[in-house]
């Protein structure tokens, strides 16, 4: 018994030798990755296979675990409007591409379970229509958008994802906005952090009303981009009706030939800092990748209740809602944020 004692010692001593250079996570938890694969041309292509593909998360080679070519799981989309007086002139011809975009999402072939919900945002946010694949509902909600207050454009990104978060299969925020945020109580540090856990890809379409530097909001375009870029998606400079169309139908073409690669990270380094870089590279020549750049691991922050007004479609009164978000900057009792 002595001696066996005294061989589990030295057992356990080495081991523990072993450990000490170096910490690594074994998490269990699946990280899903959409990716929209490009050929040099531009042009989304839906033809490779699993082998195609090399994974790393912070430097260290994945296992993909799970790979669907051209993948059919139901998308979610919420589609986010800016209501503030910035993009009035703008507003009437992004609502009606935004109708052609739903019904060509929404019409012959799409999966039954496909799913839009419609936000607007000004000083506050309003989930003008929940989830649905009506398209008679989508466009009333759409087109009932009118201008109104500031903009919280962060505070809107944080509440779309979250409204995202429970929600099955494939889930994308697409955003038409100037990119000036006044009045979020939401830095965009959390509003990104937020769409990563939820998975989701974001697309921006910048309104721009002028075409020189002078005068526009380059810091909240390069924020758009930023986050569009870190979750796969793309950014797109809107300067009038018809770049919008232009810039709908690249969407719609992206989410049709989208991959989905999910793997379960092993031997990430532990560390202080939650977010773990992703990099997804394709080894055929001359292909781009356009997938999330990183993921999150660890507890969430601390959630606090925010308060604020929502207005239905049918112009019926106001009712407060309340929605959980990370602790914020301000007077946490101003009425911003919703379910």
């Amino acid at each position: 018994m002595f001696r066996l004692g005294i061989v589990v010692a030295s057992l356990l001593a080495c081991l523990c030798a072993q450990e000490q250079p170096g910490r690594f996570n074994v998490e269990v938890k699946l990280v899903t990755v959409l990716a929209t694969v490009k050929n040099s041309q531009g042009v989304p292509t839906g033809e490779l296979e699993r082998e195609d593909f090399t994974l790393f998360a912070a430097g260290v080679p994945q296992r993909i675990a799970i790979f669907e070519r051209q993948t059919d799981r139901p998308l979610s989309i919420a589609l986010l409007f800016d209501a503030s007086p910035s993009v009035a002139k703008e507003l009437r011809f992004e609502q009606e591409a935004a109708v052609r975009f739903i019904r060509s999402l929404l019409g012959s072939g799409a999966n039954p379970a496909d799913r839009i919900a419609v936000y607007k945002f000004s000083d506050f946010v309003d989930e003008v229509q929940g989830f649905t694949n009506s398209v008679q509902r989508l466009e009333r909600a759409a087109l009932s958008i009118r201008t109104h207050g500031g903009t919280s454009l962060y505070d809107a990104l944080y509440l779309a994802a979250q409204g995202l978060q429970n929600r099955e299969g494939r889930k994308v925020i697409v955003v038409i906005t100037d990119g000036d945020d006044t009045t979020s109580d939401i830095k965009f540090s959390q509003a990104l952090e937020a769409v990563q856990l939820a998975d989701a890809v974001v697309y921006s379409i910048i309104v721009v009303p002028i075409t020189n530097d002078a005068g526009r909001n380059l810091g909240g375009e390069n924020a758009l981009k930023t986050m569009s870029a870190a979750t796969g998606g793309l950014a797109f400079l809107q300067h009038s009706g018809q770049d919008l169309d232009s810039n709908f139908r690249q969407i719609e073409r992206d989410l049709r030939l989208q991959y989905l690669i999910g793997f379960y990270p092993q031997g990430v380094p532990a560390g202080p800092d939650r977010f773990h870089r992703i990099e997804l590279q394709v080894k055929r020549p001359g292909m781009k990748v356009l997938a999330r750049t990183g993921y999150f691991s660890g507890p969430e922050q601390e959630p606090v209740t925010l308060y604020a007004p929502a207005v239905a479609v049918d112009g019926s009164a106001p009712r407060e809602r309340k929605k959980e978000a990370p602790a914020v900057r301000g007077n946490k009792s101003s009425p911003r944020s919703i379910p």
